[in-house]
């Protein structure tokens, strides 16, 4: 890559301070700049921890893996635009495996630490990813990563999805029309294995729109999930355990508007159908779900009403979990529907709703 094509400008440049809005940082700390038609993956494998890559909008066909600590890929806004490249990738030579890559896997930017070793700090923002096979953003093996102001739509499985990670700030994004969830934080997608504690990961202010599920979290604990717009999935909020131990659970989910999350979706190996789903709670416990408004959901499918404790296919219990203080209206078959059993010793006090499964919730 040329001068031309990749500009290092000093954090403390005006000009440059001025477009990504950014406060003079170390003189350490270099900015790379990307113009449409250049590499976004050489500038990254340009910098160093706590560079910032900013990518000017455009429509860069590409996928971006990002390995270094520290490192800030930002782009202009919606008019950055990451999208899967027209042409194939070249089969491997004869007789050998090809590398498993970023792009290879379907996604459109991923953040990968090691297995033992996560890598820290990093953050991507202000930028759209559509169009790619599995996810728009997939991060693994990641500590304190911030993703913000992404648009993650029309991808094949997840708009951003994270594993094996810890402390994750997901915030003012939007994901819609994405092949399964919106967002999808998962202790491990493919190992069964009791829940993982996430250390605090946040999941804020997003709006989640047409995805089959606005926002699934899989076997994991300790983590948020605040202030989000679900609107028009299959299924609002999915939280889900199973049968290891520990469980899943110890996490909040409040003041979330869920309204009308009543596409259709088909079953699948996990689950059955889907439709009118707000906020579902499967094999989980000592879950706080509170001061949430869940609105106009309607449906037949066993998932189906405003706030749900659904014993999972497995026989997991959900337990000890705390439904306060919601808002719920015009959902069917119920505003509360409570399938456990009474030892369970699910809480549901002070909502604000008409008709429960079984009477007496509300």
């Amino acid at each position: 890559m040329t001068k031309r094509h990749i500009a290092y400008l000093a954090c403390a440049t005006t000009l440059v301070g001025t477009v990504i809005g950014a406060a003079p940082a170390s003189a350490a700390h270099k900015t790379l700049v990307v113009h449409p038609g250049q590499s976004i993956q050489k500038a990254v494998n340009s910098a160093k921890a706590g560079d910032t890559v900013f990518v000017l909008a455009g429509t860069y066909r590409e996928s971006v893996t990002v390995k270094t600590a520290g490192l800030t890929l930002r782009g202009a806004g919606p008019g950055t635009v990451i999208q899967p490249p027209k042409k194939k990738t070249k089969p491997a030579p004869h007789g050998k495996k090809a590398a498993v890559t970023c792009l290879s896997d379907g996604n459109g930017i991923c953040v990968v630490g090691g297995k033992n070793k996560p890598v820290k700090d990093v953050t991507v923002s202000d930028l759209k990813v559509t169009g790619f096979a599995k996810s728009g953003v997939f991060t693994m093996g990641t500590d304190h990563l911030t993703v913000k102001r992404v648009i993650a739509e029309h991808n094949g499985q997840w708009g951003i999805a994270q594993e094996h990670s810890t402390r994750g700030v997901f915030r003012n994004n939007t994901a819609r029309s994405n092949g399964d969830a919106g967002i999808f934080l998962a202790n491990n997608v493919k190992a069964e294995q009791g829940a993982t504690d996430s250390k605090g990961a946040v999941i804020d202010h997003n709006r989640l729109e047409a995805n089959r599920i606005g926002i699934t979290v899989r076997r994991l604990r300790n983590l948020a999930v605040t202030r989000n717009y679900v609107l028009g999935n299959c299924a609002g909020v999915f939280v889900v355990g199973d049968e290891n131990k520990p469980r899943a659970g110890a996490l909040t989910v409040s003041d979330n508007l869920v309204d009308r999350n009543n596409k259709f979706c088909p079953k699948t190996a996990r689950l059955p159908y889907l439709k009118g789903s707000g906020i579902v709670l499967t094999g989980t416990e000592k879950a706080l779900v509170t001061r949430n408004r869940v609105t106009g959901h309607t449906g037949k499918s066993p998932l189906s009403g405003g706030i749900v404790l659904f014993k999972s296919f497995v026989g997991a219990t959900s337990e000890q979990n705390r439904i306060t203080a919601n808002h719920l209206a015009n959902n069917s078959p119920a505003d509360l529907v409570n399938q456990e059993a009474a030892k369970t010793r699910n809480a549901f006090t002070g909502n604000s709703c008409r008709v429960s499964k079984p009477a007496g919730l509300c």
